[in-house]
C-alpha cells in the first residue's frame, strides 16, 4: 500500500511497503533508499544539475530573468553567486523533484520546441545523475536574445 507524506512541501511519494514490510526497491529514486541507508541530495545538487542541463540545449541563450540577471553579475564580482543557479527553482523530495526555469532564447527558435528540448534534457539529466524522478519541468520564457545585444555600448557624451 502507498502511502503519501502529509508534512512538509515535496509532495513527495513514501516508499511503497511489499513482502516483508520492506521498501520496494524498483523504479526510479529506489537506490536512494536501501537497507543498507538512504542517500539524500541537496536542492542546490538538483538546482545545478537542472542549471547545466537547460544551458545545454539548442537555443538557450541564458537563464533567469533581467533583474536576477543584473543581481547575479553584481554578487558574482563579490563571489557570492553560484551562475549555474541563476533562473532555476526546484523543490527535491525523498525521490522525487520539480523544477522552474526562466529561461532567454535566441530569436528565430522556436519556443515551443526548445522548451520541450530543455523538460526533456532537464528531466534525463536529474534522473540519470540523481535517480530522483523528475515530476514536472515548468520553463517561463521571460526574454528574447537577438545577436550583438550585449555588445551594444550606448555613446559616450563627454
Amino acid at each position: 500500500m502507498a502511502e503519501q507524506s502529509g508534512s512538509g512541501t515535496s509532495g513527495a511519494a513514501v516508499a511503497t511497503r511489499g513482502a516483508g514490510n520492506r521498501p520496494d526497491v524498483s523504479g526510479p529514486g529506489a537506490a536512494l533508499q536501501t537497507e543498507r541507508g538512504n542517500t539524500t541530495i541537496a536542492d542546490t545538487v538538483v538546482t545545478k544539475v537542472a542549471g547545466i542541463s537547460a544551458r545545454e540545449v539548442r537555443g538557450v541563450h541564458d537563464l533567469g530573468g533581467g533583474v536576477s540577471r543584473a543581481l547575479g553579475s553584481v554578487t558574482q564580482r563579490v563571489g557570492i553567486s553560484d551562475e549555474l543557479s541563476q533562473g532555476v527553482s526546484v523543490e527535491v523530495g525523498e525521490r522525487e523533484a520539480a523544477v522552474d526555469l526562466t529561461v532567454i532564447i535566441d530569436y528565430g527558435e522556436s519556443i515551443p520546441q526548445v522548451s520541450q528540448a530543455v523538460r526533456d534534457n532537464v528531466a534525463k539529466r536529474i534522473e540519470g545523475i540523481t535517480g530522483l524522478s523528475v515530476t514536472e519541468v515548468n520553463v517561463t520564457v521571460n526574454d528574447l536574445y537577438f545577436p550583438g545585444e550585449e555588445t551594444q555600448q550606448p555613446a559616450r557624451v563627454e
